[in-house]
């Protein structure tokens, strides 16, 4: 028993050494220590282009934080109870943490689209955001806050109705600082936000306590609501009865590909040696649908597009999948990534995994040979129309060093680490023209699979990424930018087309005008918005959702 004396005897002194505080003073000390702890962003893009030397910039940097202080506790009141305050602040404390980490490391937003992104990503994605700086930053900016909150005890109230009382007058008092804060700078804040819509999702914990809010309402809505067919008059073009040989279309989609460092549209460095032996036409730069797996391939795959862009229309309808398998073409998604985003709802997939796809898989990751190996096989077999969409794991950061085997480790020094914070920028750019050159490699295979059984099938593949990737310019770094600010690293992917000598012919189409059709400089700027169109043409689905002007085969049907 004395040796229990001792563990007793410092217990009670760290019971007795705590604090006991109203709640509305905890709500008080973590609005304060959010608002300095985890704005340092928002605060820093807010005063861009002030020069610290004016008064004038100080007062507008102080009512700035006093309104970001008076926002998060009239958050903080009026969800917090005496029976929630501890669960909540210990909650937002860790998600704060997190968030503030990821925006100072990476340069993101907290939109709903990243938040959406964060909800959907998968444990091998997430498990290769961690790192030693993660984790020191957790330990001062959620840790020692933790350890000082179970310091504390709340302090009992002497009725519901006083308790009561002081929270209303709490809130009001948090109102009129905020009323006060914005009306002392209402010129330059207004026009602040109205030019940049964006530092809204700089500011922590509303950002994505907003954003997630706006996310599980927008999922629950669709889930309340059937998908919206279109369509519904898709039919068998004119050429598929005289076809004599199957058709298939191989669409590959891209992960984080940017044109920018592809070797076909003019890079400095050849990371597309294989596909620049095969005549392939190069289409990049090809604008993208948005900065995010989440926003771009559903949108890619809809009739809406980036051009009239309506986020709950596009995923609330059907897809060019749904469009083509109910004019009788046979539809497939093979996936290496995340999944389908909706897009192949109700229709044939599979995943590769290391049950089903050949060669490395370590830690949930294969390697996007799996998406390939068998295509031959495939080809063979094939009967009909088809279309085999292949989704790539491609240039998923931050982790470019796991996209590809050693022997495409051709540019060096590269970064071998998870966190880019630890490598030079060359050594990140590096790695990710070697997961380039694995990519070049791996739709050189799919089109050396296509040639060997051109004799059989009729065929053309289609490859394009889905969004960009920031490698480290101006700060920033991976994706997810909101649209409207997003650099063009992250919204200029490369597309490429090849297709087989007899693919024309199979498709009804006039072989010469598909060469010229397929010939960048006698196109107008290509988009997300013309896959969906083209492919339609391609595969001479007829429907009224065709709009000739977006198919790039248009004027080719003979």
């Amino acid at each position: 028993m004395q040796s229990l004396s001792l563990p007793l005897s410092l217990w009670r002194r760290y019971r007795l050494a705590s604090l006991a505080l109203g709640a509305n003073t905890w709500l008080v000390l973590a609005a304060l220590f959010w608002t300095l702890s985890a704005n340092r962003l928002f605060l820093g893009a807010a005063l861009q282009g002030r020069s610290a030397a004016e008064p004038a910039s100080w007062g507008f940097a102080l009512a700035l934080l006093l309104l970001v202080f008076a926002l998060h506790l009239l958050l903080l009141g009026l969800l917090a109870t005496r029976w929630t305050l501890k669960p909540l602040l210990v909650l937002l404390t860790l998600g704060t943490a997190f968030a503030s980490y990821f925006m100072q490391a990476y340069g993101v937003f907290l939109d709903p689209s990243m938040l959406r992104n964060v909800w959907r990503s998968d444990a091998a994605e997430a498990r290769e955001l961690l790192s030693p700086a993660l984790l020191l930053h957790l330990l001062l900016y959620a840790g020692l806050p933790l350890l000082v909150l179970s310091r504390l005890r709340l302090r009992p109230e002497p009725s519901w109705l006083r308790a009561a009382g002081r929270r209303l007058a709490l809130l009001g008092l948090a109102l009129l600082t905020a009323l006060a804060s914005l009306f002392s700078i209402y010129q330059p804040f207004s026009s602040l936000m109205r030019n940049h819509k964006e530092l809204r999702y700089l500011i922590t914990p509303a950002n994505y306590l907003w954003s997630g809010a706006a996310v599980a309402i927008g999922e629950a809505r669709g889930a309340a609501h059937p998908r919206q067919p279109v369509g519904l008059d898709a039919a068998p073009g004119a050429s598929w009865a005289q076809r004599r040989k199957p058709l298939v279309l191989v669409l590959v989609v891209g992960e984080t590909a940017r044109d920018a460092n592809w070797g076909l549209s003019g890079y400095a460095r050849q990371t597309t040696p294989e596909l620049a032996q095969l005549g392939v036409a190069n289409l990049g730069p090809v604008l993208a649908c948005g900065s995010n797996t989440e926003v771009s391939v559903p949108c890619m795959f809809s009739a809406v597009g980036r051009r009239d862009y309506d986020e709950a229309r596009i995923r609330g309808q059907d897809s060019l999948l749904h469009v083509v398998a109910r004019a009788g073409v046979a539809v497939q998604w093979r996936d290496n990534q995340s999944g389908c985003k909706g897009v192949c709802a109700d229709l044939p997939s599979e995943q590769v995994d290391a049950q089903n796809g050949p060669g490395p898989c370590a830690e949930g990751r294969c390697l996007d040979e799996g998406l390939v190996h068998d295509l031959d096989r495939r080809l063979r077999a094939a009967q009909g129309t088809q279309l085999w969409v292949l989704h790539m794991l491609g240039n998923h950061g931050p982790a470019y060093h796991r996209r590809y085997p050693r022997e495409f480790a051709r540019f060096q020094p590269e970064c071998r680490s998870d966190d880019l914070q630890q490598c030079t920028p060359q050594q990140i750019v590096n790695a990710y023209d070697n997961a380039l050159l694995y990519t070049d490699h791996l739709l050189a295979s799919a089109i050396a699979q296509l040639k060997a059984q051109a004799d059989k099938v009729d065929s053309l593949l289609i490859y394009v990424s889905d969004h960009g990737e920031s490698l480290g310019e101006h700060g920033l770094f991976l994706h997810g930018l909101p649209y409207a600010i997003a650099p063009t690293v992250q919204t200029r992917v490369p597309m490429v087309v090849w297709a087989s000598p007899g693919f024309a012919a199979g498709a009804g189409l006039a072989d010469d005008c598909l060469r010229r059709a397929l010939q960048p400089q006698a196109q107008r700027p290509v988009s997300h918005d013309h896959l969906f169109h083209t492919v339609l043409g391609l595969l001479d689905v007829r429907s009224r959702v065709h709009e000739p002007a977006w198919d790039l085969s248009q004027g080719c049907r003979s």
